[in-house]
């Protein structure tokens, strides 16, 4: 699937490098031997932001993965389950 919602798009890739970002600061945090608290409440941003942007993509490439999957064949039922249960 391809999403082809270039607004979507370029809103999920801004998450994403968020996201990226934060992780790099984590990773700079455990380094620096700070706070367990303080780490974890960054980790817990990232994942957030990770979920929001697989949420984003689901739900913008929903409609279109009904219609046409990658093969030109509608996704099925469980294809979809799967695809949402795998930010759960």
């Amino acid at each position: 699937m391809r999403l082809e919602n270039t607004e979507v798009v370029g809103d999920v890739i801004r998450r994403l490098r968020r996201a990226e970002g934060q992780l790099a600061g984590v990773i700079r945090m455990l380094e620096a031997g700070r706070d367990c608290e303080d780490v974890v409440t960054q980790v817990a941003a990232v994942s957030r932001a990770l979920d929001k942007a697989g949420f984003a993509i689901i739900a913008t490439g929903l409609e279109q993965c009904i219609t046409a999957g990658e093969n030109g064949d509608a996704l099925d039922r469980a294809r979809l389950e799967k695809l949402s249960l795998s930010l759960a």
